[in-house]
């Protein structure tokens, strides 16, 4: 009776642990990460819609990088990007940019680490490795 005692105990306390790490709160990295995958998602869908108006052909690149100080500049740009105003999916991009901007330059101001200062790197596309797809 001892040994499926402490197995069940072992596996209540598996479960318990499973848990609480699905329902920790999602620190400031993981929530830019997140929205910066999300922002640049929505830039290509964007981009590559039909329906969308042909201004949004000239809007400013959007690939972001979080790890790339340059990220704060384009955000800005994008944000600041006088055309389009008439485009709700343009408009509803911009707010989500200006929301990530908020979030590196005010909440998660001392948790990021840039790693480079590359602003060319942020003009093309991240392109998903084989592994990662």
């Amino acid at each position: 009776k001892l040994p499926t005692m402490k197995m069940l105990l072992s596996l209540i306390a598996l479960l318990s642990a499973a848990l609480l790490a699905s329902a920790a709160p999602p620190t400031c990295y993981s929530r830019v990460l997140s929205l910066s995958k999300e922002i640049t998602e929505s830039f290509k869908e964007l981009q590559t819609s039909k329906d969308v108006d042909s201004c949004v052909e000239t809007l400013p690149r959007l690939y972001l990088d979080i790890h790339n100080y340059c990220v704060l500049a384009k955000l800005r740009d994008f944000v600041a990007y006088p055309r389009c105003d008439t485009v709700l999916e343009v408009n509803e991009l911009k707010e989500k940019a200006r929301s990530l901007y908020t979030i590196l330059i005010s909440y998660c101001r001392r948790d990021l680490v840039f790693l480079t200062d590359d602003c060319n790197a942020l003009e093309i596309p991240i392109e998903r490795s084989v592994t990662e797809s």
